[in-house]
């Protein structure tokens, strides 16, 4: 299972914190797929660790919603269903236009927006296009001044980002949203708290409707 190359970031603080970095981005870069099982003894051989490492970043992974642990302890990769979808946009959907309001409102740079955007842009495949859209996401409510609502929000970006890339491979609609991110972005740049979050509200919900249609988000 080759999951290192290009996964794990430098430096790094331990080695559960390289294991779980690699299977987040083999996860979200399709590398290790839905249903996927996550063998503890084949990952850390893969890694060349003990099964510790491994075990603590699944547990973590899990909290962040990559990875089902079943009652056996046997760890898979999250499935995408429209229910999970509608349930992650809807928390987003309360919360992400009123944290860019704030943003906009403090004035904060976005150079970090306008960046993930030209990666997006550059991206070669539906994945690295994925974890930009991330990004700028993370870029627009990070500076929102409540450590604890960006931190909310954070708790989900690895799910939206799951969701992007499940739908986007049923329906490559990125151009789409890429040119949303746009608007969005110009009119937080231009001071226009409400105008920003109205077309960020619409955007979100917008993409979810569009992509899993069996549910309901408001």
């Amino acid at each position: 299972m080759d999951l290192l190359a290009g996964a794990a970031p430098t430096p790094i603080p331990s080695r559960t914190q390289v294991v779980l970095e690699a299977i987040r981005h083999g996860i979200l870069t399709g590398r290790l797929t839905p249903g996927q099982a996550l063998v503890e003894t084949e990952l850390a051989e893969g890694f060349g660790v003990s099964k510790t490492p491994v075990r603590e970043a699944l547990k973590t992974l899990a909290g962040t919603g990559l990875v089902v642990m079943s009652q056996y302890k046997c760890a898979t990769v999250r499935t995408v269903d429209a229910e999970t979808a509608h349930q992650v946009y809807d928390v987003r959907l309360l919360l992400e236009p009123q944290a860019l309001r704030r943003t906009v409102a403090r004035r904060a740079p976005l150079d970090a927006a306008h960046e993930a955007l030209e990666r997006a842009d550059a991206a070669a495949d539906r994945a690295e296009r994925s974890l930009a859209n991330r990004d700028f996401h993370g870029a627009l409510y990070g500076p929102c001044g409540n450590p604890l609502l960006a931190r909310v929000l954070d708790d989900l970006r690895d799910q939206a980002a799951l969701v992007s890339a499940a739908a986007w491979q049923r329906n490559p609609s990125w151009e789409r949203e890429a040119r949303e991110h746009r608007d969005i972005l110009a009119r937080a740049r231009a001071g226009d708290a409400e105008g920003a979050a109205r077309l960020l509200h619409d955007h979100m919900a917008g993409f979810v409707a569009r992509a899993f249609p069996d549910g309901a988000t408001a």
